[in-house]
């Protein structure tokens, strides 16, 4: 790459990976967009990152993002070839959760968003992880092609959740509880 600027998307449109242009508001775009997002935010919480072995996945995870942007970049009927998402992907998830959860515990309560600042930026990945799902499903509609990308989104952000808990539990922040009787003033 030699250039960052090329003025190519002056216009409002960008190019797919195989050439064909769109406009920049296209679902398919927005969805990739919020992948993008997704993983910048995985990227400050790596950063803030207290139990190692959560920075180290979420290593892993902005690189297997990189194969989900990827994908949803090119179209199903392309003949570009591009990396695509596996069931194998969203497999490797559910490892990590049944690993990780023991050490957290099952909830018979809703968790407050927050804890530690590790935590808190979990949840706000997995915040914007459930938006990326929900502008995938969008862009799919009914087609059966490309599901692997939605069923990859969808254990991401169970695990996300699932590391946020771990991320405070390492910290020695506590879990807050929904409560529901609370109101805004106190």
């Amino acid at each position: 790459m030699t250039s960052v600027y090329t003025g190519l998307g002056d216009d409002g449109k960008t190019s797919l990976l195989g050439g064909k242009r769109v406009r920049k508001s296209s679902l398919r775009v927005e969805a990739y967009g919020d992948v993008d997002e997704l993983n910048s935010v995985l990227g400050v919480a790596c950063t803030k990152a207290v139990d190692p072995r959560v920075g180290d996945l979420l290593r892993g995870i902005q690189n297997a993002l990189f194969t989900v942007g990827s994908d949803l970049a090119t179209p199903q009927d392309s003949t570009f070839s591009a990396p695509r998402v596996t069931a194998q992907m969203a497999q490797e998830l559910e490892k990590h959760i049944d690993a990780f959860l023991p050490e957290v515990g099952e909830l018979r309560e809703f968790v407050l968003p927050g804890g530690s600042e590790g935590a808190s930026y979990l949840h706000l990945a997995r915040a914007v992880c459930r938006r990326a799902e929900r502008g995938v499903e969008a862009l799919l509609g009914d087609s059966k092609e490309g599901r692997d990308v939605l069923v990859y989104l969808n254990r991401l952000s169970d695990l996300l959740f699932v590391l946020a808990r771990v991320e405070n539990k390492t910290s020695g922040t506590g879990e807050i509880f929904v409560d529901f009787g609370r109101s805004e003033d106190g």
